[in-house]
């Protein structure tokens, strides 16, 4: 599928627990433009209550799970883990038992062992906040894995693709939790525009993915082949295999893959072996915020930012780009005809219905009072034909359109970076050149004692407000001359207005 991409090491404890067809039970809660002027009249508080209650009780259900039930160890059995070491036996009895479950050709090699034995000692800084991505995450891909007949252990190629990040983007472009190319993105219907990317979607993305390896294991029968195919491209795989006289045992051709390919499968196994003996390692896991059975989805009518959401709805915008990280600018689009939704925590469903209006209302002052305007939702193109002008270079265009001056060179058949005035580009676009306006307005002089505030690490507008419980977000930017979601840097100064 790629890529030269970097590879994410960090492995995780996941305790897995059947979804329950969570998917298809996501709500879209819709809500007539009509009623939106008499939403706060015909939603009933008691039934609001009472939908809370039932969400808050199924939620209890789930966590009381026994998986879900934290590892009680004792201060002896910690010293015995931390003592241990993983010996050459003891690793080859862990991987044939793992092979006779799995249908990979999980088997040992030096080369494997090497690579395990570095994790386990060089990576464990980034395991506790790993195992709790995997608990929002894993359940989701094993939804979809099972849907489309894929061994559940390919929600361990997500680790190694990206992290379990679904922002994180490679040097080349890769894209998402599965890392996905503009191109191949496309392929599978993952739609970028000026305000979405939905290989950062984390259903869409993953649904992609499921598709795709379908097709790669119809094409090679082997499920390690499907993968070194979804790293380098089944043309290489197809070409290795050739080399090696027709092999099509992993690790008889792998001597033929590309290098970074030869170097995927030993990661995903140790990424695997880890994942399923992370307790005789001592590996334990932070608790997640939130998992996905605990989340909902509602659809906006009109465009929403985030902060918006943040100060209406008591949610931290960390809280928001963490559930809905598929949208680039942390704007919600309204556009006809499409329907963008936002996932939030299902405690705050009844209380977004309850303040619909009132959230609307907040967004239309704010449009009205933006210096310039958010960015037109633009679809982008699979591909678009670019005429050089006087002052181009090869760097600016490839700036412009989020992409790189190799690419354009490769899409163009060019062998230098010299370009003639008057002469068409074919170019794949990765984003628009535009930004949201963050400009300052003049500051408001409030009421009351003026107080400075100086920006701690961490500080949001949202965290200020809740300091001082009679000061709003709306008040903190009047005063300060914040527009548009300025982000706050530690250090800085803001004024504050206390009343006495």
């Amino acid at each position: 599928m790629k890529k030269n991409s970097c590879h994410f090491w960090h492995i995780a404890l996941i305790a897995c627990f059947a979804l329950n067809a969570q998917q298809n039970n996501d709500t879209i809660v819709n809500v007539s433009k009509d009623s939106l002027q008499v939403v706060s009249k015909e939603v009933k508080f008691d039934s609001i209550v009472s939908i809370a209650k039932i969400d808050s009780l199924w939620i209890e259900i789930m966590y009381s799970s026994p998986l879900y039930q934290k590892p009680v160890a004792t201060k002896e059995k910690m010293k015995e883990l931390a003592k241990s070491s993983l010996t050459t036996e003891v690793l080859k009895q862990r991987l044939e038992a793992l092979d006779a479950n799995t249908p990979f050709n999980l088997e040992y090699n030096p080369i494997l062992e090497r690579l395990i034995k570095s994790y386990l000692k060089t990576r464990s800084k980034y395991y506790p906040k790993m195992m709790a991505r995997a608990r929002y995450y894993f359940p989701v891909f094993e939804s979809y894995l099972d849907k489309y007949d894929i061994p559940l252990e390919i929600k361990y190629l997500a680790v190694v693709e990206s992290a379990l990040n679904p922002r994180a983007k490679s040097r080349v472009g890769a894209t998402g939790l599965w890392q996905f190319m503009y191109q191949t993105g496309k392929q599978f219907d993952l739609n970028i525009s000026s305000y979405i990317d939905e290989r950062q979607d984390p259903i869409k993305a993953t649904e992609a993915a499921c598709q795709y390896l379908e097709k790669l294991y119809k094409t090679f029968n082997d499920w390690d082949l499907a993968l070194a195919a979804y790293n380098s491209g089944p043309g290489n795989v197809s070409k290795a295999i050739r080399r090696s006289g027709g092999h099509r045992n992993y690790w008889n051709i792998r001597p033929f893959l590309p290098r970074e390919t030869a170097g995927y499968l030993p990661a995903f196994y140790a990424v695997m072996y880890i994942f399923e003996h992370a307790a005789e390692h001592n590996i334990k896991p932070l608790l997640p915020t939130i998992h996905h059975f605990a989340t909902d989805t509602i659809q906006p009518k009109r465009l929403l930012t985030f902060e918006q959401l943040s100060e209406t709805l008591d949610i931290e915008v960390d809280m928001l780009q963490f559930l809905n990280p598929e949208y680039k600018l942390d704007i919600v689009p309204f556009v006809e005809g499409k329907k963008y939704s936002i996932r939030l925590p299902k405690e705050i469903i009844g209380d977004y219905i309850q303040k619909e209006a009132t959230l609307y209302t907040l967004a239309a002052k704010e449009d009205a009072e933006r210096e310039k305007p958010l960015p037109k939702y633009f679809e982008m193109n699979q591909r678009t034909r670019y005429k050089v002008k006087s002052g181009d270079y090869l760097g600016k265009i490839a700036n412009r359109y989020g992409v790189r001056v190799s690419d354009i060179k490769k899409w163009n058949g060019m062998r230098t970076t010299n370009i003639t005035v008057g002469k068409y580009l074919t170019i794949y676009p990765k984003r628009l050149n535009f930004s949201v306006a963050r400009k300052s307005s003049k500051p408001k002089a409030g009421k009351g004692q003026k107080r400075s505030y100086t920006i701690q690490r961490g500080d949001s507008l949202w965290s200020i407000s809740k300091k001082y419980p009679k000061i709003s977000i709306q008040q903190l930017k009047d005063w300060n001359g914040i527009r548009d979601g300025k982000r706050l840097m530690p250090g800085e100064k803001i004024f504050i207005y206390e009343k006495s």
